[in-house]
């Protein structure tokens, strides 16, 4: 019996722990660029910070429970005591250095790490314009007039400036091994630097709920080494399909679990009619039609 209960407990730890090892492979703990290794050191120094406090009150709270229990005589028990201003400045500074420590990391850190602010002074960054929709993400790439669905590729060790719409409800763009969720806004464009410093596969997902097809709107983002990147561009440079007004109404439309499309060209102009809302007047007078 003992040995079973033994084994119970091994495989009941061993459960627990499965989902915790599955998960370090990618996430915000496994970053692939500088922005989320910056934001993985705050995690770690505001961890730090507060396991100061939180490793010695456990291990006080169990040596008074051992040292206090009723079969220790040595123990004295004194229910008369006076006040202390030494003991009131320990149990007060503490919390406030603690508190002061959290905030002036939060507070540099954050500012350090504005979405807005460039990565660097290295290479040029590469300017992708984000629009998400029901339920979907479209991705277009201004300078090379090519666009495409679920499916971002951008190259290794270059700075990425995204300028970011919807085209529907808001929601919100986050590559969690890249760091920096942003939220995307109808009528208003934001804006976010990210970079990825390892070639590789990333998921992308939405981090706002947004209806009814909100499990499905992910996407994969690619980087590549620049050479494949170009050889990208050229590839979809080469699709039959075009991207223009008409295109964008039907692509607006509610859609659930969309496969990676790309567009060999695309209408100069469609980003700025999303975010001043000509395109999505466009959608609305065919949803009334």
């Amino acid at each position: 019996m003992r040995f079973q209960s033994g084994n119970l407990v091994r495989n009941g730890v061993l459960a627990a722990l499965v989902p915790l090892l599955a998960s370090c492979g990618d996430g915000v703990i496994a970053p692939k660029g500088p922005i989320a290794k910056a934001e993985l050191t705050i995690l770690q120094n505001a961890t730090a910070i507060m396991l100061a406090v939180i490793v010695p009150v456990i291990v006080l709270t169990v040596v008074f429970a051992w040292w206090f229990r009723s079969g220790n005589r040595r123990a004295r028990y004194l229910p008369n005591w006076e006040y202390s201003g030494r003991i009131e400045m320990i149990v007060w500074s503490i919390p406030t250095l603690v508190i002061v420590f959290l905030g002036g990391i939060a507070w540099v850190s954050s500012h350090e790490l504005d979405p807005s602010r460039a990565i660097g002074s290295g290479p040029r960054p590469l300017e992708v314009d984000v629009v998400s929709l029901d339920w979907k993400w479209l991705f277009i790439y201004p300078s090379e007039g090519i666009a495409s669905v679920n499916h971002l590729v951008v190259p290794v060790g270059v700075p990425v400036e995204f300028h970011l719409t919807s085209g529907s409800v808001m929601n919100s763009f986050f590559v969690p091994q890249l760091g920096s969720q942003i939220y995307t806004m109808a009528g208003m464009v934001t804006r976010l630097n990210l970079q990825a410093d390892q070639a590789g596969s990333y998921q992308g997902l939405s981090a706002q709920f947004s209806g009814e097809g909100f499990s499905d709107m992910r996407f994969e983002l690619s980087a590549v080494s620049p050479d494949q990147f170009s050889a990208w561009i050229e590839e979809a440079k080469s699709k039959q399909e075009q991207l223009d007004m008409a295109g964008y109404d039907a692509l607006a439309q509610p859609s659930k679990a969309v496969p990676p499309i790309s567009f060999g060209r695309v209408a100069p102009d469609l980003f700025e009619a999303i975010v001043t809302g000509q395109a999505n007047a466009s959608v609305s007078s065919q949803q009334v039609q």
